[in-house]
């Protein structure tokens, strides 16, 4: 069921210009779909599904000779600025950027990173020490540009 459902979401996605996820839910719902909004946040950092200009998009959609944004794309879409705070690293997004930026900074593991808590445009980015956070924060506000 989950990779039925995942599935639609894809072929919707590609397909469809979908700017809420309530429109996304009501779409699948006509599908056979019942889901929450917890289960579509589910799948969409599954899938890796980030909210764009034109409204939600997969990885893929952005360049078709790269499947993946990875965090270089989307720190450049979405960052706007990387504060520290001794271990800690604020980053601040755009306006619904915070849950594709922690999405694509978890997917990359970096050893410096112990993990991501993401609000609507704020990032807090966990290290384990301030000498990684240091060395995160500029490898950051290298790929915001």
């Amino acid at each position: 069921m989950k990779q039925q459902r995942q599935s639609a979401i894809r072929e919707l996605l590609v397909t469809t210009a979908i700017v809420s996820q309530d429109e996304l839910r009501k779409k699948l719902q006509k599908r056979g779909f019942t889901v929450t909004q917890a289960t579509l946040s589910r799948d969409f950092h599954e899938l890796r599904v980030y909210k764009g200009p034109n409204g939600y998009a997969l990885p893929g959609d952005l360049d078709e000779e790269d499947d993946d944004p990875g965090i270089k794309e989307t720190l450049f879409n979405f960052g706007l600025e990387v504060k520290q705070a001794q271990n800690l690293l604020v980053l601040i997004t755009r306006t619904s950027g915070a849950q594709p930026v922690a999405a694509a900074l978890d997917y990359e593991d970096w050893p410096e990173m112990l993990g991501t808590i993401a609000g609507d445009d704020t990032v807090l980015v966990i290290c384990a020490d301030s000498k990684g956070a240091a060395a995160l924060k500029t490898r950051m506000e290298e790929l915001i540009g």
